[in-house]
C-alpha cells in the first residue's frame, strides 16, 4: 500500500481525529487528537495488513523555552508531545504516533494534561506510560496502576519538564 493510500484510509476511517500525517519523515508519523489515540492504536494493531503489534516506547517531548527572549523567536506555542514508537514485527515496519497536549490541563499550572492509556492494547505501554507520567507529568487516564516508578512517591515535580527546578535538598539531604 502506498503512503497516499494509507493516509486516505486513515482519513476515511478516523476523520478529524487524525490531525497530521508525515510519511516522508525519517520516522514516519501520524498526529492524532488525544481522544482518538486508543481507537487509532487498536486499529493499527488489529488491521490484518498493518499489525503494529509492539509498542517500543512512549516518551514525552516538552516544547517549552524558559528564556523569554528565545521563546519570542520560536515558531511554536509551548506544549507537550506524547510520542509512541510502534513496530510491526510481522511486516518489519515502524510508525510513530504523536499526541499534542497543553503543558497544563486547562492552562492551570500543576494540573496534569491527560491522554487515554493504551496499556490495554500493548502490555509494554504499562511501564512506558508510568515512566512518562513520573518524569514528564502526563496523566494517562484509564491506566491500571499509574504511579511513580523512578522518583519517590513524595517527589515534587517532573524532572524532564524544561521549567523543572531541582530541589536543593530532599528529606534533609543536600544536593550539589
Amino acid at each position: 500500500m502506498s503512503g497516499k493510500q494509507f493516509i486516505e484510509r486513515l482519513e476515511k476511517r478516523f476523520g478529524d481525529l487524525v490531525a497530521r500525517v508525515e510519511l516522508e519523515a525519517i520516522d514516519p508519523w501520524i498526529e492524532v487528537e488525544p481522544g482518538g489515540v486508543v481507537e487509532l492504536c487498536r486499529y493499527l494493531r488489529d488491521a490484518e495488513d498493518l499489525r503494529f503489534n509492539y509498542c517500543n516506547s512512549i516518551c514525552v517531548v516538552d516544547y517549552f523555552e524558559p528564556d523569554a527572549k528565545k521563546a519570542a523567536k520560536t515558531a511554536w506555542s509551548p506544549h507537550l508531545e506524547v510520542v509512541y514508537h510502534l513496530s510491526s514485527i510481522q511486516y518489519k515496519t515502524t510508525l510513530v504516533v504523536k499526541v499534542m497536549l497543553p503543558r497544563w490541563k486547562d492552562g492551570v499550572p500543576g494540573q496534569l494534561p491527560e491522554v487515554p492509556s493504551v496499556s490495554g492494547i500493548w502490555s509494554t505501554a504499562d511501564w512506558h506510560e508510568r515512566e512518562a507520567y513520573d518524569l514528564s507529568g502526563v496523566w494517562f487516564t484509564g491506566h491500571p496502576n499509574l504511579q511513580r516508578i523512578l522518583c519517590p512517591e513524595d517527589w515534587v515535580g517532573y524532572p524532564l519538564r524544561k521549567d523543572y527546578e531541582m530541589p536543593l535538598e530532599y528529606h534533609g539531604i543536600r544536593g550539589r
